[in-house]
């Protein structure tokens, strides 16, 4: 029995990376190879010091040379080297050259991997500080299909040295967790970090793939990174698959769109579609290279305390069986929101809303962590040519319709909301369908939990369809029922 002294606690004990590497290296059928492009071999070299690493590492490269890399791997369409193309590329190339040297009659119990990363670390001028992708394929079973794992990190060091460091940590850890932690992803997830800061590094997109993760949810683990703070926003494409921000937004012009969206209702598509028509008739701005993107913070996930992932899950397939492109983020305040676009594109950006949450960006109380205030949000909200399209908010009782003309800020900011007003900056979407302003979301969302008819009519006819045919949102039901 261990000694314990009055007052200890509970901690988890975290293996060293020695102890993992190690112990992967013990292991009599753990064999494969390891890939890594453009950081050094930092992974591989903590395998070879924690010893016994003959009977664990078949191959250990790094093709650096371009045309080195693309003799082995082949010659990308769009000609770069850190891309998740490439990495798949490299997984498989010597994925096949495994399986075709090592005999499996000679060796039956072999668990087969190939470990891979395409990285760009911090450039001399220190001003891009790089990115890069991490993957392993691998077998639990000799004869048993193979599993995957890829993600996606951008680094935050400055320096390259303490980068490559940094990467070969991560690396260890995802090859361990692959083996030992398969069983449970969101732990997995979590373990990726041992011995690293969530300063040093974010991973903002991740998905696995295999038999072993048939169950697994790639949104739900995306959700994961940001709830873990292990980066700030993810992203899903239309057909609900896990996408790299960069590649939706790269050179973009961008119009956000922020709500609950619980469910979509036919005032968020108006709200979609006037917006749309106003921002593509801006100067410079291509409808073809426009992204619209449909944000729900994590405040709002949270909104009824712990985070409901049923609730999120059936969020974002009605989004995405819209055509949309959803993103999850933890941005509470917009100017964020601005600056996280401001990382991929320099073209023109947009925000459509409505009165109430424009009367909450000019809400003092937002911004008291700054050291400029009010006027510093501003200026990283607005700086960018940046426009709001509002959409008008009807008055139940009075039945008066508030648009930009007669919306009602705090009377110190009035002067404030004169200025970005008359500049331009706030839009009102004028062709909005007047018979549709009485739609609530939430109250939507009560009428179907409690089981009432009626709310069909206030949510486009796909989403209606959805919501009944895969029973979404059944769980407020039970909710209601417990409550009663």
């Amino acid at each position: 029995m261990p000694i314990t002294i009055m007052g200890d606690r509970e901690f988890e004990n975290v293996p060293s990376i020695k102890s993992k590497a190690l112990r992967i290296n013990l292991n009599e059928n753990i064999y494969g190879t390891f890939s890594e492009i453009g950081a050094g071999q930092e992974t591989v070299r903590n395998f070879f010091r924690a010893g016994g690493a003959s009977g664990t590492i078949a191959k250990a490269m790094s093709a650096y040379d371009k045309d080195f890399s693309d003799a082995i791997y082949g010659i990308e369409d769009d000609r770069r080297y850190v891309t998740e193309e490439r990495l798949k590329k490299m997984l498989n190339h010597e994925t096949n050259l495994i399986e075709q040297r090592i005999s499996r009659e000679k060796h039956p119990n072999k668990l087969f991997f190939t470990y891979a990363n395409t990285v760009a670390t911090i450039d001399f001028a220190k001003k891009y500080k790089g990115h890069g992708w991490v993957g392993i394929r691998y077998q639990v079973h000799p004869e048993e299909e193979y599993n995957e794992i890829i993600l996606h990190i951008r680094f935050h060091e400055n320096d390259a040295r303490l980068q490559q460091n940094t990467l070969g940590t991560l690396g260890v850890n995802l090859i361990y967790g692959a083996y030992y932690k398969y069983d449970n992803p969101k732990k997995l997830l979590r373990y990726l970090y041992d011995h690293i800061d969530k300063d040093q590094i974010e991973i903002d997109t991740i998905n696995f793939s295999g038999p072993r993760f048939e169950k697994v949810d790639n949104r739900l683990m995306s959700l994961q990174l940001v709830k873990n703070g292990m980066t700030e926003a993810v992203m899903f494409a239309p057909d609900g698959n896990n996408v790299l921000p960069a590649k939706i937004l790269y050179k973009k012009n961008i119009l956000a769109l922020r709500g609950s969206f619980r469910p979509v209702t036919k005032v968020n598509m108006d709200m979609y579609k006037r917006s749309l028509e106003l921002f593509i008739k801006e100067n410079r701005v291509a409808e073809d290279n426009t992204e619209v993107i449909f944000e729900i913070t994590l405040s709002n996930l949270r909104a009824e305390g712990e985070i409901d992932e049923r609730d999120f899950m059936d969020r974002a397939e009605l989004l995405c069986s819209l055509g949309q492109t959803v993103m999850i983020s933890n941005f509470q305040e917009y100017y964020r929101v601005v600056e996280y676009f401001s990382r991929y594109t320099k073209e023109r950006m947009g925000l459509a809303m409505g009165v109430n949450n424009l009367v909450d960006i000019f809400d003092e109380k937002y911004y008291r962590h700054l050291s400029g205030g009010i006027l510093e949000a501003f200026g990283k909200l607005f700086f960018k040519d940046l426009k709001v399209y509002l959409y008008p908010l009807k008055d139940k009782d009075t039945e008066e319709i508030t648009t930009s003309e007669n919306l009602k800020v705090h009377p110190r900011m009035k002067e404030l909301y004169k200025f970005f007003k008359y500049n331009g900056k706030v839009v009102d979407i004028k062709n909005f369908d007047p018979e549709i302003l009485d739609i609530y979301s939430r109250e939507v969302l009560q009428m179907i939990a409690e089981g009432k008819s009626g709310w069909e009519e206030m949510l486009p006819e796909k989403t209606t369809a959805m919501i009944k045919e895969h029973n979404l949102f059944s769980h407020q039901k039970q909710k209601e029922a417990q409550k009663a």
